[in-house]
């Protein structure tokens, strides 16, 4: 072998910064593609979760029937008091409250309920899309839909506008109180309630008539809320389409 066909250490250093550039400039991969069955079940396996315990049955006479005796329906009486920090001193400040037991409070339902949200998560840019004048019940009003475009720079795969419609008396002449409601949007246009005169007022005519106004916010168009779509939506964009891990943050 001729000495001239052996590559330098420089050759296979030239190759390997090459290599390494150009999978760092492969286009990302789409999302990963799961139903909820096989989402559930990925979950399960990363738990080393071998089965579920049946819920109850809802049929009286069944042996698992539902339980309806309020004397067996407290298995845990003793709840924590939400002032008393773990270590058993007595919250009796608004800064001990402020600064240890809710944060203690949180970080329970962070690890147990909701899972950790992304310290960095993606900025949303608001745009209001219409302006409609209409009439909920007596009451003159203005309906705007506005949709949240949040930032899919890192990962473009991937889009997720807020839905949102937002509806305040047409005559407020500055800023009101504002109830919001997760619920779903028709149209661009929220819930009207009953006509005047028939049916007692809406939760929304009784918003209106203290003058406040009401915004509906569809959560499916943050989320979808099943094991199918967890690799797409808020969460699947900061997961860049791949699954989740076992305290990633969830949907209800």
């Amino acid at each position: 072998m001729r000495l001239s066909t052996i590559p330098s250490a420089g050759s296979f250093l030239l190759v390997w910064v090459v290599c390494t550039m150009v999978r760092a400039d492969d286009p990302p991969k789409p999302p990963v593609q799961m139903t909820a069955q096989e989402d559930h079940k990925r979950m399960m396996e990363l738990l080393n979760i071998k089965e579920l315990r049946k819920g109850a049955n809802g049929n009286p006479k069944a042996a698992d029937a539902a339980n309806v005796d309020e004397s067996k329906a407290t298995p845990y009486p003793d709840l924590p008091d939400p002032l008393v920090l773990k270590n058993g001193q007595k919250v009796t400040t608004a800064e001990v409250w402020t600064k240890q037991r809710r944060a203690e409070i949180v970080e329970d339902f962070d690890r147990e309920v909701y899972g950790r949200v992304p310290k960095e998560t993606p900025k949303v840019k608001w745009e209001v899309t219409s302006t409609d004048k209409q009439m909920v019940g007596d009451v003159p009003v203005v309906t705007k839909q506005i949709v949240g475009h949040v930032d899919n720079s890192s990962y473009t795969h991937i889009i997720v506008d807020i839905q949102l419609t937002l509806t305040i008396p047409e005559m407020a002449t500055g800023p009101v109180p504002v109830i919001m409601e997760f619920g779903f949007i028709f149209g661009g246009k929220g819930p009207k309630g009953p006509p005047v005169g028939k049916g007692p007022p809406s939760w929304q005519q009784q918003v209106l008539a203290k003058g406040w106004g009401y915004a509906i916010l569809s959560p499916n168009s943050i989320q979808a809320d099943n094991g199918a779509g967890l690799t797409k939506g808020i969460i699947g964009l900061c997961n860049k389409g791949q699954p989740r891990k076992v305290d990633d943050w969830g949907a209800l």
